[in-house]
């Protein structure tokens, strides 16, 4: 409840009278979103749709209200085991129920009537057109000009000309306002010409200085440029100077080392090469080169010729031995 009844006296026709206990009004800040919020006894409301005990809806089946705001034990026990029992028969009927096994793949269950008489299902409302005669359309009247009931009494005035208004000197005033607040506008825009001229001209002298100002600046970082790069290739050049100087006295060094060694290296070199047979006499190495191979390779075929005509000669006598013998074992 949004207050604590203090009293509720129920009439013979079911209407209650509340009346709630006086209490201070809170102190909250307004328009605080991180203030904590109000609990139910210390919330109040400023518009009666949203008081609790407002009844909506008919009137014909009045809402009674509990003369005490807290529910009866009985009955929300009685409540809860009704919801549970719910619960437990839905899981039941989940668990234990029929169910379609599920689809093979690439196709869907799709759900079909089992009646006896099938009837197409469609979202669509059959409608019939049905036309009738109506009668002939009548315009409606003008509705007369309502005019009030005359009331009271006409009195008349007589006002002479220039009694109420003399324009001569009514104008004065509002001359004397547009030709000075003209005066003080075209004044102030003659003023306003002048300060801008004077800004561009400033601004032009600023540019001309500030130009002034970035060529003697690139003048000056084109000088630092070209000193920078003539240190950089003279450095690079007595760079070159010095290796080129380096590796003329090494190669001096080397040349006089191998000079050096050279000396007495020359002799012994050749006496090793002549006793291992690089130094030889070009007839002599033709020779067993040359000729001997063939030599021998000319022999060799001779041999094996030999060979093979005493083969064939003794392969011969053989045959004509056989030959004989069998004859001789046939005469007898």
């Amino acid at each position: 409840m949004a207050s604590s009844l203090q009293t509720q006296n129920e009439t013979q026709s079911g209407v209650y009278t509340f009346s709630s206990r006086p209490r201070a009004v809170p102190n909250r800040p307004k328009y605080r979103q991180d203030a904590p919020p109000l609990n139910e006894e210390q919330s109040s409301y400023g518009n009666i749709m949203y008081d609790r005990r407002v009844v909506r809806g008919n009137t014909y089946a009045q809402h009674i209200l509990p003369i005490t705001s807290q529910p009866d034990p009985v009955e929300f026990l009685r409540q809860q085991e009704a919801k549970k029992r719910a619960l437990s028969r839905k899981r039941l009927k989940e668990q234990f129920g029929p169910k379609t096994p599920e689809p093979l793949e690439g196709r869907m269950n799709i759900d079909v009537q089992t009646e006896m008489y099938l009837e197409e299902l469609s979202d669509h409302i059959e409608d019939v057109s049905v036309e009738c005669q109506t009668d002939m359309f009548l315009d409606k009247p003008a509705t007369p000009l309502f005019i009030p009931a005359k009331t009271g009494r006409d009195a008349a005035t007589q006002i002479e000309e220039g009694e109420l208004f003399d324009f001569d000197v009514e104008v004065q005033p509002v001359l004397q306002v547009l030709v000075g607040k003209t005066i003080e506008q075209a004044l102030l825009e003659v003023l306003e010409e002048e300060e801008l001229a004077n800004l561009r001209a400033q601004q032009q002298v600023f540019k001309e200085i500030r130009a002034a100002e970035l060529v003697e600046v690139q003048r000056l970082e084109e000088r630092e440029r070209r000193l920078r790069v003539e240190k950089e290739n003279r450095i690079k050049q007595q760079k070159a100077v010095l290796e080129k100087e380096k590796e003329t006295a090494d190669k001096i060094a080397a040349r006089a080392f191998a000079q050096q060694y050279l000396s007495d290296l020359l002799p012994s070199v050749y006496s090793n090469l002549k006793d291992r047979g690089y130094f030889y006499d070009p007839v002599q190495r033709d020779i067993e080169t040359g000729f001997l191979p063939w030599l021998m390779e000319e022999v060799t075929s001779t041999l094996e010729q030999r060979f093979i005509a005493r083969t064939v000669l003794d392969v011969l006598i053989q045959d004509v031995t056989n030959q004989r013998l069998e004859a001789f074992h046939t005469k007898e």
